[in-house]
């Protein structure tokens, strides 16, 4: 039964020590990501299920983990495994930061959500809001992220589960997957939503919301 969810981005300088003096620009997406996680770890869970975007593979355990060696930082997150994509690293790093010691899975499909399970979503939407951004400008970008943001502030599950995988992918919208399965997971679920932040600092848009069901559907 899934309890609650989270949705963050997970851009790698979420991380202060790979991105430096990008508070101005990252500072309110990073309050907000770890007011979110906070929020979901309250609901006190048996289990968190990160999502993320990444190659398709078996869920992994808390044994997993994920390192920004990458990027030029020495930060390793979650388990001593170092096999997790960017989106899942993030999230235990997310965890990590918020004290969670209890059992964790990470996918980039569709997890079962056995016993009381909070889902921490990571995703990014699209990487075209400005000419700055890493995928230049597309016009269709902001309505395209303004609607995953309508849909995380009205706790829509519909509207999640039919994101258009194909615009995503031309917008560069990493999270379109994870939140599709986010919608489907909680279809039919009674949700209180809270939307926590709608931005694209780095036009890129982020999104961070939190959610609390107080039912779901048999899966």
């Amino acid at each position: 039964m899934i309890i609650a969810a989270a949705v963050c981005p997970h851009p790698p300088a979420l991380v202060p020590q790979v991105g430096p003096g990008a508070d101005a620009e990252l500072g309110p997406v990073r309050r907000a990501s770890d007011d979110a996680v906070r929020a979901l770890l309250d609901t006190a869970p048996e289990r968190v299920v990160v999502l993320g975007a990444g190659p398709s593979c078996d869920d992994l355990d808390q044994t997993a983990g994920g390192t920004l060696a990458r990027y030029g930082v020495d930060v390793h997150a979650g388990g001593p495994r170092s096999v997790l994509p960017l989106s899942l690293t993030i999230g235990a790093w997310l965890l990590d930061r918020a004290g969670w010691t209890g059992p964790r899975t990470y996918s980039t499909g569709r997890p079962p959500v056995d016993g009381r399970v909070a889902l921490l979503v990571m995703a990014d939407c699209s990487a075209k809001r400005s000419l700055q951004a890493p995928g230049f400008l597309d016009d269709r970008a902001e309505g395209f992220d303004a609607s995953i943001a309508a849909a995380l502030a009205e706790g829509d599950s519909d509207a999640l589960a039919a994101l258009d995988l194909g615009r995503g992918d031309e917008l560069g919208a990493a999270g379109v997957p994870p939140l599709r399965t986010l919608g489907e997971l909680t279809k039919g679920a009674d949700v209180t939503a809270r939307l926590r932040y709608d931005a694209a600092p780095l036009g890129v848009g982020y999104v961070v919301a939190d959610w609390l069901l107080e039912q779901t559907p048999a899966t």
